[in-house]
């Protein structure tokens, strides 16, 4: 790092995308970017591997390769003027590389809104028994559902209604924002009171549907939101929601803290190999490491470092400072949310939640609302039916704000594509909502293509396996410019190995449950990206004979 270099911040400023921001503003953008639902619904899949393998790999894995991964980006951004990750493989491997950036991140992509849309869906129709919460079956707090013979609490009704109240009003806080100017200071206690009534609203007229109805409903919210200006629906939604995102956050750290000073024990237990290998995921390696992608390590988050991130850092010094810092966040996220259900719920009621007999009824969403729920009584003193109710809505706001934003993204992408595959695309190729409504297509395909468990794997594979891509853009530019690789050429390589193992593990599986689409997924990834190696390989050889200038930004 070179303080005397300037930024891409100064030297492109243009006052919209390229500003130069300061470092604590800029640090909390990125980490709300970054920390989705991933470090939340990944180690409340893989805890059944136990509680001491979650616990390592998020540590471990979030130290040494998913910060250096998430720092390397951001900074090799900076030194090529802001530009993504796609557009540097271009300088650095050639337009062959290009193309086959755009190609896997569309696919990824797809393939996490197909995730995210699921797991959302199940979430929003969460019943649990009400004597679980500490309510006796007659209680009034909660709509119930009669269920076997068990009275259940429609939990996820609570959180549709808070989704649907908080979408509907985020048109007129965009309004009051975005065009009348409203000032902040009115804003802020205005989204707040929206985002209490909202739930309030939600114990009283809770909102139930199927969850292939909620998939339905929202694909048409986000083929909306994705076309519209980002001022109309997205940013004053998240606004909105944040509310609820932060202060859950705030009483999760706080309650895992005070429960154990009381002295909370775990109730998982701390290895579960054997049992957890007849799962879906398969033994510990490499079922573990890309069940666990956010929360270690993940390539969307170089996507976001050195798409829009890099664009704003005012002096080299903070890449690291905000790039490895942010991901050491996310870790911390993850490790909590470990910690939350090991502690915070029986293991069996854990079973139950995520790994049910019928792969269709898991939930890891409710999982982690259980657990979060124990740890608040056990903290905070929060009664367990209320603490259920801001563990899912926690989870929920992540998820929505996900969808929202990497649908526009992959919106962003197919634009990109047909720019690059023809001369002249055509107006109906280049149309946002041509290309909003292909990328909701496809979501929602992927999505009916298989249940939660059997893409969750491909999905994780996949995000990794772009960390461990850009690790090796990463690692070419540095042996090319004559710099030290060996921190970034060694988790590069564990990853790469695990990812592909991963993926060449999932196929048969695919093939012989006839999920096809699930299958050429899997199968177009794995050509991608030993594509990629390949030229890397090739990209690295050449390097040695003309070293690349270190000025050069591409």
């Amino acid at each position: 790092m070179d303080d005397a270099r300037p930024t891409p911040a100064t030297t492109e400023f243009d006052g919209r995308d390229y500003v130069p921001t300061k470092p604590h503003i800029l640090f909390a953008h990125h980490f709300a970017t970054i920390s989705g639902a991933g470090p939340i619904l990944g180690p409340a899949t893989a805890l059944i591997y136990g509680a001491l393998p979650a616990w390592m790999w998020v540590v471990f894995g979030g130290v040494f390769i998913g910060a250096v991964h998430d720092f390397a980006c951001l900074f090799i951004s900076v030194r090529h003027r802001g530009r993504s990750m796609a557009e540097i493989a271009r300088t650095v491997l050639g337009p062959t590389a290009f193309v086959l950036f755009i190609l896997f991140l569309i696919v990824l992509i797809v393939i996490v809104n197909a995730v995210f849309l699921q797991a959302t869906a199940k979430a929003l129709t969460s019943l649990w028994p009400v004597t679980k919460l500490g309510l006796s079956p007659d209680q009034e707090t909660f709509a119930t559902v009669i269920k076997s013979g068990v009275a259940h609490a429609q939990i996820g009704g609570i959180a549709s209604t808070s989704v649907i109240l908080i979408t509907l009003f985020a048109p007129l806080l965009g309004w009051m924002v975005y065009k009348k100017g409203f000032p902040m200071g009115l804003m802020y206690p205005l989204a707040a009171l929206i985002a209490a009534g909202s739930v309030i609203a939600g114990f009283y007229y809770p909102v139930a549907f199927a969850p292939e109805t909620w998939q339905g409903i929202f694909s048409l919210y986000i083929f909306v939101a994705a076309g519209v200006p980002v001022w109309l629906i997205l940013q004053p939604r998240d606004f909105t929601n944040v509310q609820i995102l932060y202060g859950g956050l705030i009483l999760l750290v706080l309650a895992l803290l005070a429960a154990g000073l009381k002295g909370a024990s775990l109730l998982a237990p701390m290895t579960n190999i054997d049992a957890a290998a007849r799962t879906n995921l398969g033994w510990v390696w490499p079922g573990l490491f890309i069940t666990i992608a956010c929360g270690a390590v993940s390539g969307f988050h170089g996507i976001v470092g050195s798409g829009i991130t890099s664009k704003q850092i005012p002096s080299e010094r903070y890449a690291r400072r905000v790039g490895y810092a942010a991901m050491l966040g996310e870790s911390t996220l993850g490790l909590c949310v470990t910690l939350s259900i090991s502690a915070g719920i029986a293991y069996a009621d854990y079973l139950q939640a995520v790994w049910p007999a019928d792969p269709t009824q898991a939930n890891p969403i409710l999982g982690f609302a259980l657990g979060a729920a124990g740890i608040f009584e056990k903290g905070l003193g929060i009664p367990p039916w209320l603490g259920v109710v801001f563990g899912i809505l926690l989870v929920e706001g992540f998820v929505i704000t996900t969808l929202d934003t990497s649908v526009r993204l992959n919106r962003y992408l197919f634009e990109e594509f047909w720019r690059m595959a023809f001369k002249t695309p055509g107006k109906v190729l280049l149309n946002p909502w041509f290309n909003a409504l292909l990328s909701v297509v496809l979501m929602w395909v992927v999505a009916k293509s298989g249940v939660w468990q059997k893409i969750w794997p491909l999905f994780g594979s996949a995000n990794q396996l772009l960390a461990a891509l850009s690790l090796i853009i990463v690692t070419t530019w540095l042996h090319a410019v004559r710099r030290p690789t060996v921190y970034t050429l060694l988790p590069c390589v564990a990853i790469s190995v695990t990812t592909l193992w991963s993926l060449a593990r999932l196929l048969p599986n695919y093939l012989a449950d006839h999920s096809w689409i699930l299958a050429v997924s899997d199968l177009f990834l794995l050509v991608l990206s030993f594509s990629l190696i390949l030229l890397s390989i090739k990209r690295y050889y050449d390097s040695r004979r003309a070293p690349m200038d270190e000025a050069s930004r591409g």
